[in-house]
């Protein structure tokens, strides 16, 4: 029991971090239809940030921390305004190129102006401390994990309910030339939901570089195709699936992880693969995704 529990957990906090990533994808997705996968270099733009903090000679982890998320949130907009707004009423997969040519511009600064080799960032190694309650061991990463997800999914629904701007990114999900024709500035919106992609991007970099312990010029693109797969099994378009799909890819990770030999543990990811195509066989438009729609 203890082990399960202790699991359990993990498995909680490695989904919190997909679905931080995947909420980003979707909410721009959602209003844009633009599958953003230079959102995974955000991930490097945070930590490159924390680096920055280091080399001037500051430790403090809230500042650290803080100067993390503002950098992802500016880099986010800068994205938007800069590589994504002249292609805006282009064909999609004009979005979808300049998305990979943007991550790939990134991926190459960061190479040339940092170090292609690791940099690592010792502060967040406290995050790892191990707690003992009871009889269970965790680290203080798992809860801060689980909770701070909790605590941004409470606050982006509130703001998304609750505020205009936010009803009108809703409405704007469904039908963007209507909000558009009751004067609401389609710009705001779009650069709204770039800002929050990238507050929640800036959230999962923290979360990342603490398992990790280090940044490299590519570390965004396996969480990105992860984020991309956690949509999809949730259903591309909807919020709420985004999270669902998340957690559940945490899971069957851990899951996967538990059940295959030892010697096998290298195979985790196309086992995971796996079973996500075989639940896309028997609902190709995901677990909250509709059928014939893009939307949710």
């Amino acid at each position: 029991m203890q082990y399960i529990v202790e699991q359990g957990l993990n498995a909680l906090s490695i989904g919190a971090e997909y679905a931080l990533l995947a909420l980003g994808l979707a909410i721009v997705f959602s209003i844009m239809g633009l599958v953003n996968f230079a959102h995974g270099e955000l991930l490097g733009v945070g930590g490159y940030a924390m680096y920055a903090v280091l080399l001037f000679g500051i430790g403090d982890l809230w500042v650290i921390l803080g100067t993390a998320v503002i950098a992802v949130v500016v880099s986010a907009v800068l994205l938007e305004r800069i590589a994504f707004r002249p292609v805006r009423h282009a064909p999609a997969t004009t979005g979808l190129l300049t998305a990979f040519g943007v991550s790939i511009v990134l991926q190459n600064i960061f190479l040339l102006t940092v170090s292609p080799r690791p940099k690592s960032i010792p502060p967040l190694s406290v995050l790892n401390t191990t707690v003992l309650i009871g009889d269970y061991t965790f680290s203080i990463l798992q809860f801060f994990e689980a909770g701070v997800t909790a605590i941004a999914i409470t606050l982006l629904v509130l703001f998304l309910r609750r505020t205009r701007l936010g009803m009108a990114m809703r409405a704007a999900a469904y039908d963007f030339s209507t909000v558009r024709l009751m004067g609401i500035r389609a710009n705001r919106v779009i650069a709204t939901a770039f800002a929050i992609s990238g507050a929640l991007a800036g959230i999962a970099a923290i979360f990342f570089l603490a398992r990790r312990g280090a940044v490299d010029p590519f570390m965004g693109l396996v969480p990105v195709l992860k984020a991309f797969v956690a949509c999809v099994l949730g259903g591309f378009g909807s919020l709420v699936g985004a999270v669902v799909g998340g957690l559940l890819l945490g899971g069957l990770e851990v899951a996967i992880l538990l059940l295959l030999p030892e010697g096998l543990g290298g195979l985790r990811d196309a086992a995971v693969f796996f079973g996500v195509g075989a639940l896309l066989v028997w609902r190709p438009q995901g677990l909250l995704g509709r059928k014939g729609e893009l939307g949710g």
